[in-house]
């Protein structure tokens, strides 16, 4: 059996480096409005296999402004994989197989808060699972799964230092945001009944999504930084005398932003690469193997 997540490839940077700059590698996730991510210089397609099966499209590899990134798209370039089938393990250990530290996620979502509105950016900072079809961990007792079993903690499941360089940024920008919020993760792909879409604001929910969990649980696991940029696009159908979301009001309105998410995320990896990350690697490392309780023999 696996032991442990793989190594960093050979030639990949570590934190042995000069000028207290830990060198990093960002992944970025392409949610819905997202999924055809062209920001990449110097770019090449990586199709690559994980012991968890395929990831929803191939891996492009590039660079933003010298910094290594890696672009994937959640449901695939084609938007042809909902949210209960995207393959979270295969798309979080390709990542990580690929050198990634960081990932920098896009979700769209709908806002449980009146102040919350369409267009708005919540830099996520607590969820609400309500999954129930999905893989959550990596350590499953297939053969070919790491060892042991994993007992990650969530009380805060996206990072700390990740989420306030998104927030300075999205200051700097002049962009209207929210810095934290609630995500309830639906299993989808339907869109929430009334009833549902009210129990779930009384839960002090403030965004409502389909993939937040399991990725930010596995990128846990995975000793991964994670923070997600949501950007509101409607008001479910909890709103009396609003319409109720739908796909066609979801799409314009990420069609209308998606310049707002990139920018943010142009910005993001820049601020991300320029400070020194050697004991935030080292402390989710820490806490990913203290979390593992292997067999005993």
């Amino acid at each position: 059996m696996r032991s442990a997540f793989p190594a960093l490839p050979v030639g990949a940077k570590t934190c042995t480096v000069a000028m207290n700059v830990a060198p990093v590698k960002i992944g970025i996730i392409g949610g819905s409005g997202l999924c055809d991510l062209d920001i990449l210089e110097e770019k090449c397609e990586k199709n690559v296999d994980t012991p968890f099966g395929k990831p929803s499209d191939v891996l492009v590899v590039g660079k933003i402004k010298k910094v290594d990134c890696v672009v994937l798209a959640r449901h695939g370039r084609r938007h042809s994989i909902m949210p209960s089938n995207v393959n979270y393990r295969a798309n979080i250990w390709a990542l990580k197989n690929e050198g990634c530290t960081h990932i920098i996620a896009t979700t769209a979502c709908g806002s449980l808060q009146e102040e919350i509105q369409p267009g708005d950016i919540v830099i996520l900072d607590q969820f609400i699972d309500r999954t129930a079809k999905r893989h959550q961990t990596f350590y499953d007792g297939n053969p070919t799964s790491p060892t042991g079993i994993c007992h990650i903690s969530m009380a805060d499941p996206f990072c700390k230092r990740s989420r306030e360089v998104l927030i300075d940024v999205v200051k700097k920008l002049g962009i209207k945001h929210h810095a934290k919020g609630t995500v309830v993760t639906i299993e989808g792909p339907r869109f929430s009944s009334r009833a549902e879409s009210q129990m779930f604001r009384q839960w002090h929910g403030d965004v409502i999504n389909m993939t937040t969990v399991p990725e930010v649980v596995l990128a846990n696991e995975a000793a991964i930084s994670y923070v997600s940029i949501a950007m509101a696009t409607d008001y479910d159908c909890w709103k009396e005398n609003e319409e109720a979301v739908s796909v066609e009001k979801v799409l314009k309105i990420m069609k209308e932003n998606a310049n707002k998410a990139l920018t943010i995320i142009l910005a993001a990896v820049q601020q991300i690469a320029s400070m020194d990350w050697c004991e935030s690697i080292k402390n989710l490392k820490a806490a990913q193997e203290a979390s593992v309780m292997l067999p005993k023999y």
